[in-house]
């Protein structure tokens, strides 16, 4: 934990009160060094929560959202900003990936960013963008060497995802299934394994933000009780290529965790390694007694392996 658990019951009692000054008092703006790498968990948070913001040292996610959006009623926005500022403050480097999910930008995200700028959070995540214009705006409104990361929520979103990576700091995607599908009309009721339709969203989402080196992480599973639904979901993305799923619970995160880093080491090692000395020699192509035929495109899935997907 960040705090002692006394002070944890001030803040919540100032956000609760509303109480913008008490964090203000304590905001010393200081620059940190954004980070990205890739993660298997996206575990999210509500930033008015101060015993949840508390623990954000001890959280095994990959990455943290800290949900200034629709987690947060409209009244608690601004003190939940303020609070999230206070806590990016206290981040090492043994925090997880603390990404920000503001507000859409003509909805309060304009100023949300405009005090987070000041903190440094790994990345700030956007919502219901449509087109290569909005990237452009978050763009210039998010301080460099922030990151950026985006939530494809809309039609027009799905529709433009191949063209929507305009800068390198655009790291990650997030589906959002659940907008997605109530702005095209089509009801959340299909939403199960091996639909044909979820299929080809998935697809559709995963090949395109691969296609331009951006992270694609897979949609919130609602039912956070439901444990044995969500593991067979993560094993299903598995098996599409993804690496990556959005989550609610830390229970959910720890299941994320195990099945998408359940990568064959030893067999991308040892591919890797044996590759180079044959190369070394001039050979690109050979059957190896151990793992069958070897050659340039294994050598680079086992490299994709040992980095993480990316």
């Amino acid at each position: 934990m960040i705090f002692e658990k006394e002070f944890v019951s001030k803040i919540q009692s100032a956000i609760t009160a509303k109480d913008i000054d008490f964090f203000q008092k304590r905001l010393h703006p200081q620059k940190r060094v954004p980070r990205h790498f890739p993660f298997a968990s996206a575990l999210m948070l509500s930033a008015h929560n101060a015993k949840h913001l508390n623990k954000l040292d001890e959280l095994r996610a990959g990455a943290v959202i800290l949900n200034l959006e629709d987690g947060v009623a409209p009244e608690y926005k601004e003190v939940a900003l303020y609070a999230t500022a206070f806590f990016l403050q206290q981040a090492d480097e043994k925090f997880p990936l603390l990404v920000v999910r503001v507000n859409p930008l003509e909805e309060g995200g304009e100023k949300e960013i405009a005090l987070l700028n000041d903190f440094y959070p790994d990345a700030i995540r956007v919502p219901k963008i449509q087109e290569s214009t909005d990237v452009q705006k978050a763009l210039a409104l998010i301080k460099e060497p922030i990151f950026v990361h985006f939530s494809i929520e809309t039609k027009e979103a799905l529709r433009n995802l191949a063209h929507l990576k305009t800068d390198q700091r655009i790291k990650a995607y997030y589906l959002g299934i659940l907008d997605l599908l109530s702005d095209m009309g089509i009801p959340q009721s299909i939403l199960h394994i091996a639909n044909p339709t979820i299929d080809y969203i998935l697809s559709k989402f995963l090949i395109a933000s691969k296609a331009t080196g951006v992270h694609p992480v897979s949609f919130v599973y609602q039912e956070y009780q439901n444990l044995d639904e969500f593991e067979a979901w993560c094993r299903y993305e598995k098996e599409m290529g993804f690496s990556a799923k959005g989550c609610i619970s830390p229970n959910q995160a720890a299941i994320a965790n195990r099945i998408f880093k359940e990568v064959d080491i030893e067999r991308a090692l040892y591919i890797k390694n044996r590759f180079e000395k044959m190369a070394a020699k001039g050979v690109t192509g050979f059957s190896d007694e151990k793992y069958g035929f070897i050659d340039e495109p294994i050598y680079k899935d086992a490299l994709n392996t040992l980095k993480g997907g990316l």
